[in-house]
């Protein structure tokens, strides 16, 4: 069992990249009292990592934010260590620090290049106290010597747009450490109209060179990937009613994984996906 308790399902989104501070702080702070566990919000659409988690936790009193993930090409080291730090001592056990990569880079290989960063973040130094409670942190990580890495280096690893196969292997190689899985979600009974909006969400990531070889070495074909086949879309996005949804995300708890993100797809960007929310927070086990 994992030292990392998330609970088993939490909130994954984009969503707040859209919204106003004002906005931000009013949903977070119904999620809390809904009875999410864990909050995650990625770095990639203009708000940054460390600011946006605290912005976060500054307006909640319990939930746990996790970044998933600050991309460890945006900050140095020392300026990562600094905020996490300065999180971990202002909010005791309630920010986790996800870091990846965050994409392909010509002549950088990530493995490589996240290893140097963690052996920078563990040298840095600084005057400020240290915090009663750790620092947490986890990395993305999809390919086994990644989630070697993350088992060695961090408290465990993050995966985003798996399948329920790659969770049970993903658990082989962490073994005791935490594996939490992002999973998108669409609230569309319309099998034509579901794979639809599938299709548009995924197509950036059936696009993507090292995002194809991680699906090709997943098991998916190159016909499976060109264009999104019904197989590669139903496993990457589970789409129907609330029931079925929820039998399915359970999927990746049967299959090892410690905690779920739920990411809702097919809400408008400016729209918010707080009724799927709520739908979810009162079907999930607390």
């Amino acid at each position: 069992m994992s030292e990392l308790d998330l609970g088993r399902f939490g909130v994954w989104t984009f969503d707040f990249e859209h919204l106003t501070a004002s906005e931000m702080r009013e949903s977070v702070q119904e999620l809390e009292e809904l009875g999410w566990p864990a909050f995650w919000v990625p770095e990639l659409l203009g708000r940054e990592a460390l600011t946006h988690a605290g912005f976060l936790l500054s307006a909640t009193e319990r939930i746990t934010v996790v970044n998933g993930i600050a991309q460890v090409r945006a900050r140095e080291p020392r300026w990562t260590h600094g905020a996490a730090k300065l999180l971990a001592d202002a909010y005791p056990g309630r920010h986790v620090l996800g870091l990846g990569y965050g994409g392909a880079q010509p002549g950088i290989k990530p493995l490589q290049a996240m290893g140097q960063y963690l052996d920078d973040l563990d040298a840095a130094t600084d005057v400020n106290p240290a915090p009663a409670s750790p620092m947490r942190r986890i990395l993305a990580a999809y390919g086994p010597k990644m989630l070697e890495l993350a088992r060695e280096r961090s408290a465990g690893a993050h995966t985003y747009h798996v399948s329920v196969a790659h969770t049970a292997q993903a658990r082989e190689v962490l073994g005791d450490a935490f594996l939490g899985v992002e999973h998108a979600v669409l609230f569309e009974t319309d099998p034509a109209r579901a794979r639809e909006i599938a299709r548009a969400h995924l197509h950036p990531y059936l696009t993507q060179k090292y995002n194809i070889a991680k699906f090709l070495r997943l098991g998916y074909t190159e016909a499976d990937i060109d264009g999104g086949s019904d197989r590669i879309v139903d496993d990457l996005v589970f789409w129907g009613d609330l029931d079925s949804i929820i039998a399915k995300l359970h999927g990746h708890l049967d299959a090892g994984a410690d905690h779920v993100g739920i990411q809702v797809i097919g809400v408008e960007p400016g729209e918010s996906a707080m009724p799927h929310w709520r739908r979810l927070a009162e079907a999930l086990p607390r």
